[in-house]
């Protein structure tokens, strides 16, 4: 069903999982307004969005550590009714270096913005994660599994902003937010003109394969193949990160109705967990193309094993995973061929 173009916010609306949540939201008559840095995405990724939506985005370089800026440009526009916050550092393995940029980072963005909306009615989606689990004591793992000490201090950075955000909704009454705890996103949009793109190295599994694909790396290292499971690599509930978007454009909704609390927390993942290996012979049979890979050591942050329980996800928030792994390898290949086509477009 179509909004009465209501405007919302996205904070890190040019990078991977917000710019396909832009094309979503766009797609469902909503206007948006991107804020974006820039500092892990491209500026071309307007152009791509608009593309494919056939509608440009309002996108502004705004960096959220600036707390007066953000709060002049909040003041400017009223039409705001909501805010879906991307902007953070992603990294496990940076964060486990250098604590003190994600801290510094992922709190003080989400501070200035709560406090940019201080009197005003808004309904905010968080980008939480499944790092707030920890190594959970019982799988798949739901929502009233107890938070465990993170594992990374980037896991702990998505602990302490959802304190953040309960204690700041229970104060206030005048805000409603989600917090989407999402497992691991990969793919990319069908239509090959947005997907991740990693500046540097990738620290995600399925942008290294496709570049090892590609030729632009060498083999695939997998971090650990004597876990306690079955054939030793870790595992982990990867989701679409088209599913993953909708799942941000179901929880505005949920929060622009009635019945919503104010706040809530909520999976988003597929419910199935699967391992490296079983990622690597996924891409392999939906490419064609054969991955060479080494065998490392364990990585420090890194879990043995998670996946999601998403039965409140489906009862609650009306959504659920409908594209399966062939999908998401398939989608991600496409994408880093279009990338290789098109190398002028990572200058941009």
């Amino acid at each position: 069903m179509k909004t009465d173009s209501k405007t919302i916010l996205v904070t890190g609306g040019t990078g991977y999982i917000g710019s396909h949540t832009v094309v979503e939201l766009q797609s469902q008559g909503y206007k948006v307004i991107i804020i974006d840095n820039l500092s892990n995405s491209k500026p071309f990724i307007v152009d791509q969005i608009t593309k494919i939506s056939g509608v440009a985005p309002s996108f502004h370089n705004i960096d959220l550590n600036n707390a007066d800026m953000v709060k002049d440009f909040v003041d400017d526009r009223p039409e705001i009714s909501g805010v879906i916050h991307f902007a953070a550092f992603k990294s496990v393995g940076e964060s486990v270096h250098s604590p003190l940029k994600y801290y510094r980072n992922n709190l003080n963005s989400l501070i200035h913005l709560l406090s940019a909306f201080s009197e005003r009615k808004t309904n905010l989606v968080f980008s939480s994660s499944c790092t707030v689990y920890g190594q959970p004591d019982q799988l798949p793992v739901t929502e009233k599994a107890a938070i465990k000490k993170a594992e990374s201090p980037y896991g702990n950075t998505k602990q302490i902003a959802e304190e953040i955000l309960q204690e700041v909704i229970d104060a206030r009454k005048n805000c409603k937010a989600i917090s989407l705890r999402y497992f691991n996103p990969v793919g990319a949009h069908e239509s090959a003109l947005i997907g991740e793109l990693p500046l540097g190295v990738p620290q995600n599994l399925v942008p290294y394969f496709t570049q090892s694909a590609i030729g632009k790396r060498g083999a695939i290292t997998i971090y650990g193949d004597n876990y306690e499971i079955f054939d030793g690599t870790c595992i982990r509930d990867y989701i679409h990160v088209v599913d993953l978007a909708k799942a941000h454009v179901e929880a505005i909704k949920l929060l622009e109705s009635q019945t919503s609390k104010n706040y809530d927390v909520f999976n988003i993942g597929t419910g199935k967990g699967t391992s490296v290996l079983e990622m690597i012979n996924a891409f392999q049979k939906a490419t064609g193309v054969t991955l060479k890979y080494t065998v490392g050591s364990k990585r420090s942050g890194d879990i043995t094993q998670v996946w999601a329980d998403i039965t409140k996800s489906k009862n609650t928030l009306n959504w659920k995973a409908e594209l399966d792994l062939h999908h998401m390898m398939y989608s991600a290949w496409q994408w880093e061929q279009y990338i290789h086509q098109n190398p002028l477009l990572q200058t941009l």
